[in-house]
């Protein structure tokens, strides 16, 4: 099948829903994570301090057509937690990159980043038809790297002096990858874990 763009979507799991992102999830999402700079630290943004600071990231993604983002929503309290995005699609190429992620940390190392990630990679290849979704993540975020090789994902190199971080340093970026042909495996692993 030819790959297709993705297009906001709801993407419903036993933990997580993942829904369109709007105006209506600020409220849930300063309270997941504003003002918290171990959730900001790799973000390569400031830290939202205000419900001001985190309505301005949440417009400005809204408004960039190169993101399509989603609102991460914890089913069992129907309250935002995060944010994902699709973004750097490229359908002629059949590929796209799942990034702009992140959860408040009361659900770190729990089901909701696994899930969020099987619903999206799920989408994106057995829906979209893409043959290669890119994962990547500032060198130093250890933590990052572990849960996206968890993933199934492969490490494919490291972009030097790639970003500048918000304090003015600069960010060495890894890249991860998953083809359409290591998806099968990588989902059984996945839907095994949940």
């Amino acid at each position: 099948m030819p790959a297709t763009s993705p297009l906001p979507v709801t993407l419903t799991g036993r933990h997580v829903r993942v829904e369109p992102l709007a105006p209506a999830h600020l409220d849930d999402l300063f309270a997941a994570g504003g003002g918290d700079d171990e959730v900001w630290r790799w973000l390569g943004t400031p830290t939202p301090r205000t419900p001001q600071e985190m309505e301005a990231l949440l417009a400005a993604m809204l408004t960039d057509a190169s993101y399509v983002p989603f609102a991460v929503v914890h089913r069992a309290s129907g309250r935002a937690i995060g944010w994902t995005t699709y973004l750097d699609v490229d359908v002629a190429n059949e590929r796209l990159e799942i990034g702009w992620t992140w959860y408040g940390r009361a659900y770190w190392r729990s089901a909701v980043n696994t899930e969020t990630k099987l619903l999206m990679l799920t989408h994106a290849f057995e829906d979209l038809g893409m043959g290669r979704v890119q994962l990547k993540t500032d060198h130093l975020n250890e933590r990052s790297q572990a849960a996206i090789a968890r993933l199934g994902a492969q490490r494919e190199g490291v972009r030097r002096r790639h970003r500048r971080r918000p304090d003015g340093s600069w960010r060495d970026t890894v890249y991860f990858s998953l083809l359409a042909e290591e998806w099968p495996e990588a989902k059984g692993r996945l839907t095994a874990w949940l």
